[in-house]
């Protein structure tokens, strides 16, 4: 199970997890994290503080401002039409 958090600063956070892990965050994004690093004495601080919310959590949920290109086009590569312009001698 994860656990979406969201920065709430207008700084990047760096956010200690288990097993030598860090997620950083920029300002105002958001990231998943697993329930168990969400309760993790360095996560619970950042919560009280206010620099960290919780704003999901729950299996297969999407975060606003994730961040992860999910549902983005691509913009590299060639294009997938088949009746593109070619070049070339003949």
């Amino acid at each position: 199970m994860s656990t979406t958090v969201r920065n709430k600063t207008q700084k990047p956070l760096s956010v200690a997890l288990s097993r030598g892990k860090v997620l950083h965050l920029g300002p105002l994004k958001a990231g998943e994290i697993t329930f168990d690093d969400a309760e993790r004495p360095a996560v619970k601080a950042l919560i009280e503080s206010g620099s960290l919310e919780i704003v999901a959590v729950g299996p297969g949920h999407a975060a606003e401002g994730h961040g992860s290109g999910v549902g983005r086009s691509s913009t590299q590569g060639h294009s997938s039409s088949t009746g593109g312009r070619r070049s070339g001698d003949r």
